[in-house]
């Protein structure tokens, strides 16, 4: 029977935050953000285990107790240059140790996203436990999108009908998401949806919620904290 797995990409060094500690360890109510999601995975009664994907040159992961963890959380130092390669590296070496099979489900999570909840943790697994291709979180895009040109005039107004914004977990069995990590190295792709789009399968999109943002800018940082707050206070 298939089991399911989360993978946490954490080799990058968040540099659009303008701070020189890597921003999965920036703080976050009193805690390194990258902690937020390692808890939702790890209380997931779904979830099998989880692997977090470290720079070899990583030491700051190991000035935090993530002991609370140890009955599913791996640690894998063997992150790449680009976050497709920490996917695939982590895949690689997780087959390597035996710690999954071809036919497991791995979910694909960012580091910087740590509002992720349970419920949507489980609305993404129950959506897709028995989709044949996988699929991601996602919300339709509700802004109104201008297409601008090189001196940041609008060209014209984009529609955006039919147009989702893409989040993680994304959520794919082992042995299509490593052909297709696999397969699209020498192309730029920004998640791992993209790459399994490249083989031309078509990933389900399942509704998310919008507050499973990603943290990219110092004021992201600020409203994912008031966010956790009010949950830990309600």
């Amino acid at each position: 029977m298939s089991k399911f797995f989360a993978l946490i990409p954490a080799a990058g060094s968040g540099a659009r935050m303008g701070n020189e500690l890597p921003k999965q360890y920036l703080s976050l109510n009193s805690r390194p953000m990258i902690y937020h999601a390692i808890y939702t995975l790890c209380q997931n009664q779904f979830i099998a285990g989880v692997f977090v994907i470290l720079a070899p040159s990583d030491n700051e992961w190991f000035k935090y107790d993530w002991s609370e963890f140890s009955e599913k959380l791996v640690v894998l130092s063997c992150g790449g240059l680009t976050r497709a390669d920490s996917v695939l590296n982590g895949l690689t070496a997780a087959k390597q140790k035996n710690l999954v099979d071809s036919n497991d489900w791995i979910l694909v999570h960012d580091a910087a996203r740590p509002c992720l909840t349970s419920i949507q943790l489980d609305k993404l697994i129950n959506e897709l436990s028995i989709d044949e291709v996988g699929g991601l979180l996602a919300v339709p895009v509700a802004d109104t999108l201008k297409r601008s040109n090189i001196e940041n005039r609008v060209t014209h107004t984009e529609s955006r009908e039919n147009l989702w914004q893409a989040q993680t977990p994304q959520m794919f069995r082992y042995d299509l998401l490593t052909h297709a990590l696999r397969s699209t190295t020498n192309i730029n792709v920004t998640d791992d949806a993209s790459a399994v789009e490249a083989l031309g399968f078509q990933p389900k999109l399942v509704l998310g919620d919008a507050y499973n943002f990603k943290v990219t800018y110092p004021q992201d940082l600020a409203l994912a904290e008031l966010i956790i707050q009010k949950r830990n206070n309600s």
